[in-house]
């Protein structure tokens, strides 16, 4: 069994095509599914598609840094009463300057405020960044006595930045379509980190692995994911199955 650590099947690009999508990766493997929160507009959906999935498809809980406006409180606050269904971890969470800085300051607050949610809880987090290394580091110097855990959520980063990560917190890094393509740095990184610390995600209906890049991505693509990490670590795709779905069900209680 695969297991796709990141995932929106209530994405409006998705959505239409949820249960076909479902079918379909259940069919390759996939046996288990998380959907990442983003706000309180898409949250009821995301939680409805779950429901009718229970088993196979779980939730997180959190504010996307992409969401995060004036209002960053209020939407906590929305957070709390999905509290008690069941969620596997909290976000995804993180920072975002990719579209611009202006919300640079509550997202810091956002992101601080739920990392102390997931100490109180005793989740790990799922850690979305784009441009905001250097900011990330300092909020998780500052947050170690909360002894972290979690995953990057499609890392982009060096194998420095995953060591950086690592003595901060217990991280592992998600590892999605992206490895795929031809030229990514990501291989390098990818053959030079323990399976150990390797998850395997999709964040469909983005990110589609080769030989579908460019197309709407959905968790059937796992397996294809999953042959490339193989082949850069000189694994076979069973090994890989069998490590990266022993991680995701230690780090996410699945």
């Amino acid at each position: 069994m695969f297991i796709d650590t990141h995932t929106h099947f209530y994405d409006e690009w998705l959505a239409p095509d949820a249960e076909a999508a479902w079918e379909r990766a259940v069919a390759a493997g996939v046996g288990k599914m998380i959907q990442a929160d983003i706000d309180s507009s898409e949250r009821p959906g995301m939680f409805e598609f779950g429901r009718r999935h229970k088993g196979t498809v779980f939730q997180m809980l959190g504010l996307y840094p992409g969401s995060v406006r004036e209002d960053w409180k209020e939407e906590i606050d929305k957070m709390l009463p999905w509290r008690d269904e069941g969620i596997v971890a909290v976000g995804e969470i993180g920072l975002d300057y990719h579209e611009g800085r202006e919300f640079e300051k509550e997202q810091k607050e956002a992101f601080r405020t739920q990392l102390e949610l997931a100490a109180q809880w005793d989740l790990p987090i799922n850690i979305h960044l784009r441009d905001a290394w250097e900011d990330f580091f300092r909020i998780l110097e500052d947050c170690r006595h909360l002894h972290l855990r979690g995953d990057l959520h499609c890392f982009s980063g060096s194998y420095e930045v995953y060591e950086r990560a690592r003595r901060s917190g217990d991280f592992s890094l998600g590892i999605g379509g992206v490895v795929t393509f031809k030229k990514a740095a990501l291989q390098d990184v990818v053959r030079r980190v323990p399976i150990e610390h390797l998850l395997l995600e999709t964040d469909a209906p983005y990110l589609a692995p080769v030989p579908h890049r460019g197309e709407r991505n959905e968790s059937a693509y796992i397996p294809l994911i999953a042959a490339k990490v193989a082949e850069l670590k000189g694994l076979s795709i069973e090994e890989v199955e069998e490590k990266t779905t022993s991680n995701a069900q230690n780090l996410f209680g699945i």
